[in-house]
């Protein structure tokens, strides 16, 4: 009968154990039966330790909806599944090409798919340890011997089958077995984790490379204006009308514009090496051309749909390995547990030895053995104690860490579901903004035009300008980013439900 399934109290052994380490020698049947009762308790094995129950997810984790969630749309729940192209939402066809490249050859995907295998591994040996074992000896001696005067000289040969097996009877290799197995569902979804962290990575740099370019448009357009400036501030000097100050104003806007237009340069050849090493290339091997036309939009901006908390649960990798390594920590006070209980092993033999390779098979040289031992440690100076609590401690930190993984993946979406929907508001501000400043600038340069305004105010008005056409692109920029982090924040691979 199984005992309770509490690793807290040391064994005691039971008027049935005391009862078979006591045998004496006997008759063959009765040894026979003695093999009989210990193979049948082997059969009859159970597990000690506590059954795992996920442990519980922090108070308001099962919410009906996010904080942050209002006006969204609520989506269907699903498992995640990496074959989802979720970033085929933001309609780039460059994009989709670069994702697939980094999942076929990043490096970081290599070693974690390396490791789910060596974590897969590691359950089939786990298992084995529950199996019997078979080997095979074969032994030749010289030897020399006297007896009573007879001397005999010559050889000696021997070969045996010999075959060991330990029942797991109180469940130590199938609670291995169990904490190994989830091992491998963690690694499985640390693996899940880093696609999606590589994915996530891939667009989010190509978005930033892709919004570098429109800032060099941007500033393409703005530099030719500034050089038309400069131009008329020439003419108007050569007619008297402007002054030397003007003509340096003008010349030092131009140059500063075309400054930061090189420092964007060097974010985007930065943006273009960190893509190279994500898919698995150096950054001479590789490129991303530039927009064919000046004004290209930008990818398009995802409808993310909202997921009720439940779902994230079930969605995100992280949190699914958190839980998983729950699962493992689970299983090993089970390990610890049955360190308490004796232990069964069960050995055979079987083979000949004689003379003359000839006799082997010949009835008086074959030998052949079965056996059983039942042992037990009495005193281990507190160490099972020690492993008892030690398992049940990392029991709880590994519980303490999926509910603050639960928490982190709460924060991460409400944090960019309140950037989409504040960023959203602020970027319709900022374009306002920037109608408002390109008019501007229009009225002032004609103004200075008919000589009725100084070169100064059309200066402020053409930074004005500039700098309102950067902020509406940043604000592009911040709203794909946090896009992108609260597609990886869900789980990856949701498509946006369209009415």
């Amino acid at each position: 009968m199984c005992p309770e399934n509490s690793a807290s109290h040391p064994w005691l052994p039971s008027p049935e154990l005391r009862r078979w380490g006591s045998l004496k020698p006997a008759s063959r049947p009765a040894r026979a039966g003695g093999l009989a009762v210990l193979a049948a308790l082997a059969l009859t094995a159970c597990a000690v330790g506590p059954d795992y129950q996920r442990p519980q997810a922090p108070a308001g984790a099962q919410a009906a909806s996010f904080k942050e969630s209002a006006g969204w749309k609520v989506a269907a729940p699903a498992q995640v599944d990496a074959s989802q192209a979720w970033w085929q939402a933001y309609g780039d066809e460059t994009l989709n090409q670069l994702v697939a490249q980094a999942n076929e050859a990043n490096q970081t995907l290599a070693q974690a798919a390396a490791q789910y295998q060596q974590a897969t591994a590691l359950v089939g040996a786990a298992a084995a340890a529950g199996q019997p074992s078979l080997g095979m000896s074969s032994t030749t001696s010289h030897v020399r011997s006297n007896t009573g005067g007879a001397i005999y000289e010559g050889y000696t040969h021997s070969a045996l089958l010999q075959s060991a097996w330990e029942p797991d009877v109180w469940g130590k290799v199938s609670r291995s077995t169990e904490a190994a197995r989830a091992s491998a569902e963690a690694s499985g979804a640390d693996l899940a984790a880093a696609r999606l962290s590589v994915q996530a990575l891939v667009v989010n740099d190509y978005l930033q490379l892709r919004l570098a370019d429109a800032s060099l448009a941007t500033y393409q357009a703005t530099l030719q204006a500034y050089e038309k400036s400069l131009q008329l501030t020439q003419s108007q000097h050569r007619s008297g009308v402007a002054t030397q100050a003007d003509m340096a104003l003008a010349e030092s806007t131009l140059q500063a514009a075309r400054a930061q237009a090189t420092d964007v340069q060097l974010s985007r050849k930065q943006l273009e090496h960190a893509l190279a090493v994500l898919v698995g290339k150096t950054p001479a091997e590789f490129s991303v051309a530039g927009w064919p036309e000046a004004q290209r939009p930008l990818p398009r901006l995802p409808a993310i749909p909202s997921v009720l908390p439940s779902a994230l649960l079930e969605r995100r990798p992280d949190i699914a390995g958190a839980e998983r390594r729950v699962a493992a920590a689970n299983a090993n006070i089970g390990v610890a547990a049955a360190a308490w209980y004796p232990t069964l092993n069960l050995t055979g033999s079987a083979g000949s030895s004689g003379s003359g390779v000839g006799n082997w098979l010949a009835a008086p040289y074959r030998i052949w053995a079965v056996g059983a031992q039942l042992a037990a440690t009495l005193y281990d100076g507190g160490l099972r104690t020690a492993q008892d609590k030690q398992a049940r401690a990392a029991f709880d930190a590994a519980a303490a860490s999926y509910r603050q993984t639960v928490l982190a993946g709460f924060q991460e979406v409400e944090d960019n579901l309140a950037a989409l929907d504040v960023l959203a508001r602020e970027r319709a501000q900022q374009e306002a903004a920037l109608t408002a400043a390109r008019t501007a600038e229009r009225i002032v340069t004609r103004q200075y035009r008919a000589g009725t305004a100084p070169y100064a105010s059309v200066i402020t008005a053409q930074a004005q300008a500039l700098s309102s056409e950067r902020a509406v692109l940043q604000l592009q920029g911040r709203q794909l980013t946090a896009s992108v982090t609260l597609i990886k924040a869900l789980g990856g691979g949701w498509t946006a439900q369209h009415d």
